[in-house]
């Protein structure tokens, strides 16, 4: 069986990280403690420059919850159409209705116009209130693949409904657990999930290497990058090489 890793990368740095251990893919976001949010068109023209793997950007205008309106639903497809312009292999939706429901009319006007990129539908899954119905709804749509961490904060955590929705899914679509992926429980996690493909940030806090910091803005300058030795040791274990 072959397996693929997708790494979430909130920088450049992180995607060249990605690429250079062995990733499959990057999801590339800004602003990770909003969950990810549309990077800049800079970074986006940037990194499919740089990058030989896959390439896919988020595209959600703000943090928050995943009930958009019209303003924010032509951003996105805006956002969309410069993917498509700068050769993006896809890019990652998600779009509620305030029942929980999938909004299915505006997700699937995104994917049509998407094609022919790629579609994964993003964690707004997990905050959905019937996953099952979800799914079939997200297989109309037309995306290849869902993110989900199984309704839980994390995957392993929601290991148990990841496996029931791979199941129910069989071959229509990709199930891709998603949160709190380590080295330390990807074996656990695909072993309890089955899934083929898996998704993480990697991520580590670095130090800022400015020389001078002004002490009296009382603030910390590190920033989030990808943990190049944490994701080969994702690579190894999923390639088989053990504990």
């Amino acid at each position: 069986m072959s397996f693929k890793l997708e790494i979430c990368s909130f920088n450049l740095q992180s995607a060249l990280i990605a690429q250079k251990v062995g990733s499959h893919r990057v999801e590339l976001c800004a602003d990770a403690h909003e969950g990810g949010t549309t990077p800049s068109s800079g970074i986006i023209k940037t990194a499919r420059e740089k990058l030989h793997i896959q390439l896919y950007p988020i595209i959600r205008p703000r943090g928050g919850d995943f009930l958009f309106d019209d303003d924010e639903f032509e951003m996105m497809k805006h956002d969309i159409s410069l993917c498509k312009q700068l050769g993006c292999d896809g890019v990652v939706i998600g779009m509620l209705n305030t029942d929980g429901t999938i909004d299915k009319k505006r997700c699937a006007k995104l994917v049509e116009l998407a094609y022919p990129m790629g579609v994964t539908f993003h964690r707004a899954f997990d905050r959905c209130a019937n996953p099952f119905e979800a799914l079939e709804d997200i297989i109309d749509i037309g995306c290849e693949r869902i993110l989900t961490s199984g309704q839980y904060p994390t995957a392993i955590e929601g290991a148990q409904l990841i496996n029931e929705l791979i199941r129910q899914a069989e071959t229509r679509i990709i199930i891709m657990p998603g949160s709190g992926v380590r080295s330390n429980n990807i074996l656990e996690l695909k072993e309890k999930t089955g899934a083929e493909e898996f998704h993480t940030s990697a991520r580590t806090l670095v130090k800022s290497n400015m020389q001078f910091i002004n002490e009296s803005m009382k603030e910390d300058l590190s920033t989030y990058f990808a943990n190049e030795n944490e994701i080969s040791e994702i690579l190894r274990l999923l390639a088989g090489g053990g504990q």
